[in-house]
């Protein structure tokens, strides 16, 4: 678990905004009193006051925002004003995340993002096929946790598609039985497909919205 301190520095003029990375805890009990003894334990370590807390914020997980066992509860019972608030920037998250997932065609779009992904990084042959047709943006894993991260996946292939395209069939031509395959799959299917670049297109413009909200609302003035 990774611990981050936010403060006001009433010592500069004006006063600032500074946040301090407490270091990161190893926790074996996973559960909200478990978490919460942990961080308490840290900051009497560094010698903070639990009273002195005036915010707190999580996650989305019930052990952090439980309203009954979680760790903002049990800190609010031993300190009223430490007053919490949920992550914007994760609450965003799950809101594109289970869009998506809900949607049969968007996880057909994001399998092939990674499929294509997946063809040149199991190789490095194939890696350096790939750097050398494409100078400029290399292309990236889906990241699981962090949807709005899936928008550098989508624009590497989003403005270099023919370049791309190029690269498969260099692929399919020097490749194993699997990989000339895999190559002829993505070329058919994905990059002589209307309804793929059309998709390309519009998950672009979304995840680069989503990407600027969500910059946005993990500033420190937010």
């Amino acid at each position: 678990m990774s611990v981050i301190l936010r403060c006001l520095d009433i010592s500069a003029t004006p006063i600032q905004v500074k946040e301090y990375f407490l270091g990161f805890l190893v926790v074996v009990d996973k559960t909200g009193k478990g978490l919460f003894d942990a961080i308490v334990e840290l900051i009497n370590k560094v010698g903070l006051d639990v009273n002195d807390i005036r915010g707190q914020g999580y996650d989305n997980g019930s052990n952090m925002k439980g309203k009954h066992q979680g760790v903002q509860k049990l800190f609010l019972d031993i300190n009223p004003r430490a007053f919490y608030t949920s992550c914007g920037s994760h609450s965003l998250n799950l809101v594109i995340s289970d869009m998506a997932c809900s949607c049969t065609k968007a996880e057909d779009f994001f399998g092939s993002i990674q499929r294509v992904y997946c063809l040149f990084a199991s190789s490095t042959k194939r890696w350096k096929i790939l750097l050398d047709t494409i100078p400029n943006l290399t292309l990236k894993p889906l990241s699981q946790t962090r949807w709005e991260s899936r928008l550098e996946s989508v624009k590497a292939i989003r403005f270099q598609a023919p370049k791309l395209r190029e690269s498969i069939f260099d692929v399919y031509d020097g490749g194993d039985p699997k990989s000339k395959g895999d190559a002829k799959t993505l070329v058919e299917n994905e990059f002589e497909s209307f309804e793929f670049f059309f998709a390309l297109v519009i998950w672009y413009d979304v995840l680069h919205a989503t990407n600027i909200v969500s910059k946005s609302l993990q500033t420190k003035d937010m």
